[in-house]
């Protein structure tokens, strides 16, 4: 096979959950264990972090990518899903994983894979391993897709756990409270090995103690670590100073969104933690932050495509994302804000459209994937939450009416989903 017919081969003999959903979820780690076995278990060799949580996960994935590469490690990132390229997945201080490594991976482990009937997902993963551990990686970012007790990421044994923060979205494979959504996330938590928690929760502050407790792992809390004052962010980056015992660094980022702050925190946590492991100062850190985005290949949050009128892609989806997004929203000036907004069919909007500002004009729209929300469908229920608008049956279509609308004074919002981002990248 070509490069075309391996993916082709990936995305339609293998279920995938950005595509199908529900029916490519597996309940277990034994295909991804399966399939590294037979091909002599590459994650063993890897030093790893690894990165679970509802939201802000990927944030600080590439956050801590970006700052470990200059000191001049080469950094492994996996993350999922990808947006217009299936390599974005699996990069190495911000490069694709080659296509012929892909071909040659497939090619070579056909059998296993005929035999084992992995998930897309879990070929995706071991995959990853295997490139890592060809590469000789110095440290691998590791995210997980889904949950954490039974992602296929959990199989490695990192030198730190992160768990960014606990929110509604899964409930049908996580479960209907926090608590039992936590539960799954602390699936990350390794015997003896450190945890970082993002978010201090009253509802799921007991179980990672619980769970720290027998595993006899160290408990840390980002705000414990790190102080941040004075953040400041626009659509075209933010600024912050961080503050120490004995000195403050005043620091910028081409980051952009309120809800960074968080995810910032967090993995400046992860760096005070991992200070004694890797060659970490205060110029690294610096130059780290200012260019995550280029330095990691880091695509689809909060990005500025126009300036008039202002045109920004964000891929908030669940109820804790589209929170942070309107408090940016509240701090950004423009004057009548023009919405697409396209979503899944399994997406509880309960959560969601009580959220959204009523005195925008939506364009709601259908992403080109099986489980995109039919868009006449999508508003019809926004109707009922007083959200206004019309239906386009695809993205493109939604996006050239908004721009055709806006003045050059307003902004253009495209958001709801990362399929609904990934096709106007």
């Amino acid at each position: 096979m070509n490069y075309q017919e391996t993916l082709d081969f990936l995305y339609e003999q293998l279920p995938m959950f950005q595509r199908v959903g529900d029916q490519a979820y597996k309940k277990d780690l034994s295909n991804t264990l399966a399939l590294l076995e037979s091909i002599g278990n590459p994650h063993h060799s890897l030093r790893s972090i690894h990165i679970a949580g509802t939201n802000g996960k990927g944030s600080v994935t590439h956050i801590l990518a970006a700052v470990l590469q200059e000191t001049g490690l080469r950094v492994a990132c996996y993350t999922s899903p990808h947006y217009k390229d299936f390599r974005e997945r699996i990069k190495i201080n911000g490069e694709l994983i080659p296509e012929s490594f892909i071909v040659e991976f497939v090619s070579k482990n056909l059998q296993s894979i005929q035999k084992i009937q992995p998930s897309f997902f879990e070929i995706t993963v071991v995959m990853a391993f295997a490139y890592f551990a060809e590469a000789g990686v110095d440290v691998a970012v590791i995210e997980t897709g889904m949950g954490g007790r039974l992602d296929s990421t959990n199989v490695i044994t990192p030198l730190l756990s992160i768990i960014t923060n606990i929110s509604f979205d899964h409930q049908q494979f996580l479960g209907d409270t926090l608590a039992k959504i936590a539960f799954e996330k602390a699936g990350i938590i390794k015997p003896s090995i450190p945890v970082l928690i993002g978010e201090l929760q009253s509802e799921t502050h007991p179980v990672f103690i619980k769970r720290a407790h027998e595993d006899k792992s160290d408990l840390y809390y980002a705000k414990d670590l790190v102080t941040i004052q004075d953040f400041t962010s626009s659509f075209s980056g933010s600024s912050f100073k961080l503050v120490f015992e004995d000195k403050i660094l005043e620091l910028k980022t081409d980051l952009s969104g309120e809800y960074q702050e968080k995810n910032i925190r967090t993995a400046l946590a992860a760096i005070e933690l991992l200070r004694d492991q890797f060659s970490i100062d205060d110029r690294v850190i610096i130059n780290g932050l200012q260019s995550v985005r280029t330095k990691t290949y880091f695509l689809g949050r909060s990005m500025q495509l126009n300036e008039k009128p202002l045109v920004v892609l964000e891929s908030a989806h669940n109820e804790a994302g589209i929170k942070e997004l309107t408090k940016t929203l509240g701090k950004t000036e423009y004057n009548k804000l023009h919405f697409v907004y396209g979503t899944v069919a399994d997406k509880d909007l309960s959560q969601v459209f009580p959220l959204l500002p009523v005195d925008a004009s939506y364009y709601f729209c259908q992403a080109n994937i099986p489980r995109a929300m039919p868009s006449n469908l999508l508003i019809e229920k926004a109707r009922l939450y007083g959200l206004q608008g019309s239906n386009y049956p695809s993205v493109e279509l939604a996006y050239r009416a908004a721009l055709q609308q806006a003045s050059q004074d307003d902004m253009v919002l495209v958001s709801g989903s990362i399929f609904v981002v990934a096709e106007l990248l």
